[in-house]
């Protein structure tokens, strides 16, 4: 389809194959014993889970419905989780 000399056409499937990437920080808390996710590309996306599998499976049930009660749903997501583990330890 073109309108003025522009081809919508390409316009229409780059809409249709839009990708969303997100980064998931991810922390153990040894206090608690579990992994705790969050996101600075999602405000209010926060799962907690006993193990790094069933941490990544929870953020994949929630975040769907947290992105389209938001407004920002649709997209194809591209997760990326990144993990941090902080440990203290004593001096040598």
């Amino acid at each position: 389809m073109s309108c003025c000399g522009i081809d919508l056409s390409d316009k229409e499937t780059d809409l249709l194959d839009m990708q969303r990437d997100i980064t998931i920080q991810a922390r153990w808390d040894g206090e608690a014993s579990v992994w705790l996710a969050t996101s600075e590309d999602v405000p209010g996306l926060v799962v907690e889970a006993d193990t790094w599998p069933g941490m990544i499976h929870e953020v994949q049930l929630v975040l769907p419905e947290l992105l389209e009660v938001s407004g920002q749903g649709g997209d194809r997501l591209s997760l990326t989780f990144k993990a941090e583990e902080h440990l203290d330890v004593a001096g040598a």
